[in-house]
């Protein structure tokens, strides 16, 4: 049985989609339809630390525009 609590040591790349949401991905699996990478590769915590730096307005493009 996996234990959630074990290391992840996978490599991840971070992707966004066509409403500015950001993700991860594990770098060997292949990105699902309309996501795209952004250039971003490494560990898990490093990737979500990337995204929490830029992604700031974390409300849907099409929701943000209007606001």
């Amino acid at each position: 049985m996996h234990d959630e609590r074990e290391a992840d040591n996978h490599p991840y790349k971070v992707v966004t989609n066509h409403a500015g949401e950001y993700s991860i991905w594990i770098t060997r699996r292949t990105v699902p339809a309309g996501w795209r990478e952004v250039g971003k590769q490494g560990g898990k915590e490093e990737c979500l630390a990337y995204i929490n730096e830029v992604w700031t307005d974390m409300r849907p493009r099409s929701q943000g525009q209007y606001l």
